[in-house]
C-alpha cells in the first residue's frame, strides 16, 4: 500500500483544507457504471492512483459499483467521510452539498458548473458557497476538474488523468482545466506534488492552495496560470511565505479584469492600466511573470532541478555558430546577463579550442577535430570554474545527428563537476529525440526546449538569486498622525479638487511643490503675480477641468504685468476667473508621480515619464506602497528615462536622492490614505541637480467616484 505523507497544519486554514487535500476517506456521490461517465471515470482515477483509504460510491441506482457496495445516500455511510466528490450535474449539487455539510463532512469537490438555465433570486454559486462558508467546507470548484496530490495517492478527478505520476518537487494551480491535463501529462518529467483546477473558486481560493504547497518541504517551485485572484491579502500572504522559505513562484496570467475603468481623468490609472496591481505585487514578492506556458514550463523545468545560481552571468556552449549568434542577439535583446571569463580562462580555452575559434562566450566549440568530447568537457569545466560564471547552458539540439550519442554523458560530467546550474539548451522545440532528453533529465539534468524560453528561464533563475540578495523593503516613515486625520476628513467629501488643494495635500507629506497662489480677479492676479515673481505660469484653477494644457488652460513663462493680463483674461472667459499663478520652474526631466487604487490589491505607486507625453511613452513603473529609499530608487532605475535623470550627453544629473524621498513620501501618503482614494496625479514632477519640484497635480476622491456610480454611471 503506498505511504501517505501528511505535514504538520501551521494555522485553521490548513486544518480547513486537510479533509480535501489529505483526505483519509472518500465518498463519490454520482457514482456510475456507465462508462466514461463523470462518476465512472471519478472512481476509476481514484481507485487507480491507489489511494489507500476507503472509497464510499454512492448511487440510489447500484448496489455496486467498480467491485464497491454502493449505497443511495451519503447518509446511509457508517464510517466518517473526509471528502465528498460530488460527480453530479448543477441540478443535484445544491441538495448533495447541503447533505454533506449537514452531516459535518468537511470537504467536497464541484466537478459541474453551477449554472442554472433559470437562475431564481439568489444563483446557485451564491448558495453553494453560502452552504460551504456556513460549515467552514473546503469545496474544490466548481466548474473545475478537481485535483490530484500525488505525495497522498489522491487523484480526485472526473477525467482521464495519467495514474503513473511519480510525486515531484512542482506544486501547479491553474485557472484552466486543459492545463490541468495538458501539465499532468507532460512528456519533460516534470513531475508534482500537488496539481489543482481551481475553477470557479467557490470558497477555496488559490491562495489557499499556494499557502498550502509552501509550506510542504517537498514543493521547490510552484507554477500559476490566473484569470484572477479573488482573495488578493491571503495571495499576498502565500506569497510572502514562498519568498521566505526561498521557494521560486512563476506565474502567467490571463483575463486581467479592467480595475481602472473609473479612473479616466486619471493619468495614473491610465499608467498602471489593467496589470498594474499584478506588476506591483510580482515585483514585491519576487514572482516570475512569463508570458508563454513554453516558458512557464522551460522556468518551472529549471527551478525543479533545484540548483540556485551563483555570482555572475550566463557562460553557453555551442557546436553551432550560427546558434551561438542567435543566442547572443536574443540575449542581448532580453537583458540576459552573461558571463565574462577572466584572462586566466580566455587563456585556457584558446588553448583548448580548434584554431579560428575565439575564446569567448558565448562559446562555440565545435571544431573539425575528433576530439571534440573532450573539447567540450574541457571548454565547459573552465567556464563552470571561472568566477563570473553564474550557470552553464549546453546548447546543443540532442536530434539524432553526428555528436547527439555522446551529448548526454558530456552534460552529465559537465553537471557534476559543479554544484552550479547546468542544462541542456535545444534550440528547436520538438528537434531533441525524446528517449535521448527524457535519458538526460531522469540525471536531473533540466532540458529546455527553445532558444528564446531557455534564454528566458536562465534568467529567472538569475533574478531570482538578485531578487533573494537584495534587502527587504522597509516600511518607510510614518505619516503624522494629525496630517493624515486632516486630509482623510476632506478625502471623505464628495467634492471635486482644485490643483491648488491637491499640491497643498502633497506637501503636507513632503512631496515638494511649486510656490503658488490662488486668485479670482484680475487685480488680486496681478499681484500674485508680483508675490510670486516673473516669469510665472497662469493656470485655470476651475475644478471642472482636469488636464489643462489638453483644453488649453495653462500659459506658462508669463513675463510681466502686461503678458500676465491678458492670459487671465482669455482663460476667465472660458473657465471661470479662479487662476492659479505659479512660479516658473528650471528645465529639466519630467516625470509623473501617482496613486491608484486597485479594487483588489489595495493602493499603487506609480512612476513614469512626465509632462504632456505621459500616457503616449507610458513608461511607468508600478509598486506598492511599501518603499524605502533603495526601493524607490530601484523604481526609478527601471524607466526608460533612467539616463535623462542620470545625466545625458553632457547634462547635469538630476538629484536622485531627492527624487527617491518624493516617491517614498508618496508612498506614506498612498498608505494613510488609500482607503479614501481613487487616485492622485503629481505631474510633471520637474527633476534637476537641485532637487524636484511638482508643479502641478489631481486627486480623485473615493468618495467622488462613489457618487458618480450612485448617480447616472458616468465617469469622473
Amino acid at each position: 500500500m503506498a505511504t501517505v505523507t501528511r505535514v504538520a497544519a501551521p494555522d485553521a486554514g490548513f486544518r480547513r483544507l486537510r479533509p480535501l487535500l489529505e483526505a483519509r476517506s472518500v465518498a463519490v456521490v454520482g457514482a456510475s457504471r456507465r462508462p466514461r461517465s463523470v462518476g465512472d471515470l471519478t472512481l476509476r482515477q481514484l481507485l487507480g492512483g491507489g489511494f489507500p483509504g476507503p472509497v464510499h460510491p454512492v448511487n440510489p441506482r447500484y448496489d455496486e459499483v467498480a467491485g464497491l457496495p454502493c449505497v443511495p445516500s451519503l447518509s446511509d455511510i457508517s464510517e466518517p467521510v473526509d471528502l465528498a466528490v460530488l460527480a453530479v450535474g448543477n441540478d443535484h449539487l445544491e441538495a448533495q452539498l447541503r447533505l454533506a455539510a449537514d452531516l459535518g463532512i468537511g470537504a467536497a469537490v464541484i466537478f459541474a458548473s453551477g449554472y442554472e438555465r433559470d437562475p431564481g433570486e439568489v444563483a446557485l454559486v451564491d448558495r453553494l458557497r453560502s452552504i460551504a462558508t456556513a460549515a467552514d467546507m473546503a469545496v474544490c470548484g466548481g466548474n473545475g476538474m478537481g485535483f490530484v496530490h500525488a505525495e497522498q495517492r489522491l487523484w480526485v478527478t472526473g477525467y482521464d488523468q495519467p495514474l503513473d505520476t511519480e510525486p515531484g518537487p512542482v506544486t501547479f494551480l491553474s485557472h484552466s482545466g486543459s492545463l490541468f491535463t495538458a501539465l499532468l501529462y507532460n512528456r519533460r518529467r516534470v513531475r508534482f506534488n500537488l496539481v489543482v483546477s481551481a475553477g470557479q473558486e467557490l470558497v477555496t481560493t488559490v491562495a489557499d492552495y499556494l499557502a498550502y504547497a509552501v509550506h510542504r518541504s517537498s514543493t521547490r517551485a510552484v507554477a500559476l496560470f490566473l484569470e484572477a485572484v479573488r482573495d488578493p491579502a491571503g495571495f499576498v500572504a502565500a506569497l510572502d511565505a514562498a519568498r521566505r522559505r526561498d521557494i521560486p513562484v512563476v506565474a502567467l496570467t490571463v483575463g486581467r479584469h479592467d480595475a481602472t475603468r473609473n479612473l479616466v481623468a486619471a493619468h495614473s490609472g491610465a499608467l498602471a492600466g489593467d496589470d498594474g496591481a499584478y506588476e506591483a505585487v510580482f515585483d514585491t514578492y519576487g514572482v516570475h511573470r512569463v508570458t508563454t506556458l513554453n516558458e512557464l514550463l522551460d522556468t518551472v523545468e529549471l527551478f525543479a532541478g533545484g540548483r540556485r545560481a551563483a555570482t555572475g552571468g550566463l557562460a553557453t556552449l555551442h557546436d553551432s555558430g550560427g546558434e551561438r549568434a542567435h543566442l547572443l542577439d536574443l540575449a542581448i535583446d532580453t537583458g540576459v546577463p552573461l558571463a565574462a571569463p577572466g584572462p586566466r580562462t580566455t587563456q585556457r580555452l584558446a588553448e583548448a579550442l580548434a584554431p579560428g575559434l575565439p575564446p569567448v562566450n558565448p562559446l562555440d566549440a565545435w571544431g573539425s577535430s575528433r576530439d571534440y568530447r573532450e573539447t567540450f568537457l574541457t571548454c565547459g569545466r573552465l567556464l563552470l570554474d571561472d568566477s563570473d560564471t553564474a550557470g552553464l547552458a549546453f546548447c546543443v539540439d540532442l536530434a539524432d545527428a553526428s555528436g547527439a550519442d555522446d551529448y548526454p554523458q558530456i552534460a552529465r560530467e559537465l553537471s557534476a563537476s559543479t554544484d552550479k546550474p547546468v542544462a541542456v539548451l535545444a534550440n528547436v522545440a520538438g528537434a531533441p529525440n525524446p528517449a535521448v532528453a527524457d535519458a538526460v533529465r531522469r540525471d536531473g539534468i533540466p532540458v529546455l526546449e527553445g532558444t528564446a524560453t531557455g534564454l528566458a528561464a536562465f534568467r529567472h533563475l538569475l533574478q531570482h538569486r538578485d531578487r533573494r540578495d537584495r534587502p527587504l523593503v522597509g516600511p518607510g516613515p510614518p505619516a503624522r498622525p494629525e496630517v493624515a486625520a486632516r486630509w482623510r476628513a476632506r478625502l471623505e467629501l464628495p467634492v471635486a479638487w482644485t490643483d491648488v488643494e491637491a499640491l497643498e495635500l502633497l506637501e503636507d507629506f513632503g512631496v515638494p511643490t511649486v510656490v503658488r497662489a490662488v486668485a479670482d480677479t484680475e487685480d488680486a492676479v496681478l499681484r500674485a503675480a508680483r508675490d510670486v515673481g516673473f516669469p510665472v505660469a497662469l493656470k485655470t484653477a476651475s475644478p471642472a477641468v482636469a488636464h489643462k494644457s489638453d483644453v488649453g488652460g495653462v500659459r506658462l513663462n508669463l513675463a510681466d504685468a502686461v503678458q500676465v493680463r491678458a492670459a487671465y483674461r482669455d482663460l476667465s472667459a472660458r473657465f471661470g476667473p479662479r487662476a492659479t499663478v505659479a512660479a516658473m520652474v528650471e528645465p529639466g526631466v519630467e516625470l509623473a508621480l501617482g496613486v491608484v487604487v486597485d479594487p483588489g490589491f489595495g493602493p499603487l505607486v506609480v512612476v513614469g515619464a512626465g509632462g504632456v507625453l505621459v500616457e503616449l511613452l507610458a513608461d511607468r513603473r508600478v509598486a506598492l506602497p511599501h518603499l524605502d529609499h533603495l526601493a524607490a530608487r530601484r523604481l526609478l532605475g527601471g524607466l526608460a528615462v533612467h539616463p535623462l535623470l542620470a545625466g545625458h550627453r553632457g547634462r547635469p544629473p538630476a538629484d536622485l536622492d531627492a527624487v527617491a524621498d518624493a516617491v517614498v513620501r508618496l508612498s506614506v501618503l498612498a498608505r494613510a490614505l488609500g482607503d479614501r482614494l481613487a487616485a492622485i496625479d503629481a505631474n510633471p514632477l520637474i527633476c534637476g541637480p537641485d532637487g524636484c519640484v511638482a508643479v502641478d497635480a489631481l486627486v480623485i476622491p473615493a468618495a467622488v467616484v462613489r457618487d458618480a456610480g450612485r448617480g447616472d454611471g458616468g465617469e469622473t
